[in-house]
Formats: structure tokens, sequence, C-alpha cells
């Protein structure tokens, strides 16, 4: 699997969640994944009853992607398109950077995503191994935020209001909801309760 990794968090609103999914799933993705070091990527809706709430994991070749000329021109001509989509989003966050520590192999179709403002006190290999080993995990993931890179000044990212970021992200992948809300729960993180640590349905 890649070494880096984007990741993104919005909101749309109900009568606009059609058009953001064509957009998504019609261009930007695609787009996206033109790019030179993009590899893969998965999209998320929260199971959160009432929120149009996305989680979008990009996998990528290296954290070096981030700042790579091919990326940021993307990043500084968005289509017509994008430049629709991109002022509607809410609650915005995006992050990219390194895979600090992976166990399992494969995934699941629920996840969840834990926001991390601090990375300095988690043993990364010994977490995952641990959270691997729950019934029916299928992969744990903890990553690094790279600040510097994630920070660039894009034109997309002046379209945005209050965009956000975040340290670092442990990613629970897993069979089901209640599997993957166990292990959350045993770790000692709300799962529903803080706007960017939040359980997910592929």
């Amino acid at each position: 699997m890649s070494d880096g990794f984007l990741a993104i968090w919005s909101d749309v609103e109900p009568e606009q969640e059609t058009d953001y999914l064509h957009w998504l799933m019609r261009e930007h993705t695609s787009e996206r994944l033109g790019v030179d070091g993009f590899q893969l990527v998965r999209v998320y809706r929260s199971l959160q009853p009432g929120i149009r709430r996305y989680f979008i994991r990009y996998e990528l070749r290296s954290p070096g992607v981030l700042g790579s000329e091919a990326y940021l021109a993307r990043l500084n001509a968005p289509t017509p398109w994008s430049k629709r989509i991109m002022p509607i989003l809410r609650n915005f966050a995006r992050g990219g950077g390194r895979v600090l520590a992976r166990a399992g192999i494969g995934h699941g179709g629920v996840l969840a995503a834990i926001r991390l403002d601090n990375l300095s006190p988690i043993a990364g290999s010994a977490l995952v191994d641990n959270i691997v080993a729950e019934d029916r995990i299928i992969m744990a993931e903890l990553l690094e935020t790279d600040r510097e890179q994630t920070s660039i000044q894009t034109r997309e990212k002046s379209m945005r209001e209050h965009d956000r970021s975040f340290a670092g992200l442990l990613l629970v992948d897993g069979l089901d909801e209640h599997a993957v809300v166990g292990a959350v729960t045993k770790l000692g993180y709300p799962s529903r309760d803080n706007l960017y640590t939040q359980v997910f349905q592929l």
C-alpha cells in the first residue's frame, strides 16, 4: 500500500447533495486520480442520522505528491464545476501526509475516522496491532499530517471558508458499525460526538 495520504471531511446541505455527489463522482475524483502520484480514492458517508457528511481518503505514492507541481497546478486552476461546489462545503477539514503505522490487510464496509490533535503520546505500531486484534476489525492506520504541505495556499483553498486541519488521524476499518464502534470505544474515543470523529460507511 501507499506511504502517503490525503483525507478530507465536508458537509453539504440536503438540497445540494445530488450536485455535490455528481461533481465528486463524475469529475473531481477522476481529475485527482489523473495527477501523478494519486493512486486510489475511497468515499464514505457518515452514519449519523440527518447529516450529509462525507469523508474522502486518497492513497498517494508518497507525501511529496501534496506539494508536487502537477497537483498544485490542479488546485490553482479549478474547473467551473469546482468553483460552484467549493463555496458550499461546510465543516471542511483537510490534511495530507504519511502513514506512520498500519496493521491488517484489506478494507471493510465501515470506517471510524478519528481526528488527532497530538501524536506525541501515541505508540503507533502497538496501537494499530491492538486494534486489529479486535473481532471483525480489518485494518487500522495511524496517519501523520504534513503541516507545511497541507497549508500551501491555493486558489481552491481561497474559495472555502474556515478550512481546518489536524495533526493526524486514526482510521479503524471493520466489517460493521457495531464492531468499529466497539473498538473505538475501547480506545476511549467518542464515536459520534466530535464533529471530526465519526463512523462512516463505504
